[in-house]
């Protein structure tokens, strides 16, 4: 029997696109349809997304035997779309409207496709899908997500009325949340375990829809760089929500972003959610990295952000073993950031210096996001050459002009920007390059010097 399945595992080209062999598509055949192998490679890459193992995810979706797109049932074309979101946006979105068009398609597609569209800032995109799939969206969405949507659309034009919108939704939830607690607390008095697990879990779920909720309000104000009003919004909600991660991460943004005597108070906020996952430390944002790192040198806790440094390396090399293909930037946008701070105090020379030395090596490093936290520095520094309150050595020069060089050779394929879905009039495909981006800061460079 085991033979049998071994048997059949090579024959549907199992594990062999994870492993980088060219293998042509299997085909949707009668073989194919008894392993069940699609099921379930799609079951255990929404196991791994689910506990947040992305990586994990991907590589489920590529073990799966070989197709090709066309050939891709509903489901697995939805999960690639999803799961690759972060990386190939564009594609993300046009898979799942091509897949509300469709007859049938898994019901998660019609929220997460509007979901995805905020989450990205594609605000007039949601409301179009809106309107134009009022049939799906009254079947596949809840009051609650219809209603949220609608908040996020809303706040784009009339942010205070966004903003009376979710508090009423807030206010809401708080009442549940206040009812489930007094639940919880009834039946931890029988010291039934099965009622009290359903008991938290209706409690934990409600409060998964209360956080949307703050966050979105809490946005409203970020965009107005209002970090005040988002303290006191955060402070409404300790009750319920200071020991959830998100909550906290953002507390730690909002303290962030202002003075210096914030950074500490930062901290507290930062360091639990890294040393929580400090054995898996590429699993934490290289922006929360990034953001400690600064908070510690900003209080002078120099030796805690190079130990954090060395850490974020040592994982990026092990890592790089296991996937030499893989790129991986937390050790780089470690180091912009910080290159990042430099410059926005004035320090270009050394802060520029930093953002250059973080991008080696260069076909390792340069990517869509590092290319802009990069381009941005160096249009602060240009405009400040520009206005005379910058003057560079000759070396230096030399050293910028040869750095944008090599972005210039190593940035051809890499993408300087997010592509806009279904944009009426998208960016030509040659300048929407780093390659193509380097060499105009290039020219912007030998015209201030020439000037």
């Amino acid at each position: 029997m085991k033979l049998k399945i071994i048997n059949k595992k090579v024959e549907l080209s199992v594990g062999m696109q994870t492993d980088g062999i060219e293998v042509s598509s299997v085909g949707n055949t009668l073989v194919l349809h008894e392993s069940c192998l699609v099921e379930a490679f799609n079951l255990k890459a929404a196991i791994q997304f689910n506990l947040k193992n992305v990586n994990n995810a991907r590589e489920a979706l590529t073990d799966m035997p070989p197709r090709t797109e066309a050939e891709l049932d509903p489901i697995t074309l939805h999960n690639i779309a999803v799961m690759n979101m972060d990386e190939e946006p564009s594609s993300g979105f046009e898979k799942l409207q091509f897949l509300i068009q469709q007859n049938s398609f898994p019901i998660e597609t019609f929220a997460n496709l509007c979901f995805l569209y905020v989450k990205y800032g594609f605000y007039s995109l949601v409301a179009d899908v809106l309107a134009e799939n009022s049939h799906l969206t009254f079947k596949h969405l809840t009051p609650y997500e219809y209603e949220f949507l609608e908040a996020k659309i809303m706040q784009q034009t009339s942010p205070e009325e966004a903003y009376r919108k979710l508090e009423d939704m807030g206010i809401k939830q708080i009442d549940t949340l206040r009812k489930l607690t007094k639940e919880v607390q009834d039946v931890r008095k029988s010291n039934k375990e099965d009622p009290i697990k359903k008991a938290l879990q209706e409690y934990d779920d409600n409060l998964e829809k209360y956080i949307p909720i703050l966050m979105a309000q809490a946005s409203i104000y970020w965009d107005m760089q209002n970090y005040t009003a988002i303290e006191k919004i955060f402070r409404k909600s300790v009750e319920f929500c200071s020991d959830h991660d998100v909550w906290r991460l953002n507390v730690g943004h909002v303290l962030f972003m202002q003075d210096n005597n914030k950074y500490r108070d930062a901290i507290g906020f930062y360091e639990p959610i890294v040393k929580k996952h400090y054995d898996n430390i590429l699993n934490v944002s290289p922006i929360v990295l990034a953001n400690l790192c600064v908070t510690y040198i900003m209080t002078s806790l120099n030796e805690e952000a190079e130990e954090l440094m060395r850490k974020i390396e040592r994982e990026e090399d092990h890592a790089a073993m296991d996937n030499p293909e893989r790129k991986f930037y937390h050790l780089c946008i470690v180091n912009l950031v910080i290159g990042t701070l430099y410059c926005a105090k004035g320090n270009y020379e050394f802060g520029i210096s930093r953002v250059m030395k973080s991008l080696e090596p260069y076909q390792k490093k340069l990517g869509t996001d590092t290319w802009f936290y990069t381009k941005r520095c160096f249009l602060a520094l240009f405009e400040n050459m520009s206005k005379h309150l910058v003057l560079l050595k000759d070396s230096f020069v030399g050293e910028i002009i040869q750095f944008l060089t090599h972005c210039e050779m190593f940035g051809k394929d890499v993408k300087a920007n997010i592509e806009l879905p279904m944009d009426p009039q998208p960016m030509h495909p040659g300048r929407n390059t780093v390659a193509y981006e380097a060499r105009y800061l290039k020219w912007i460079l030998f015209e201030i010097i020439d000037y």
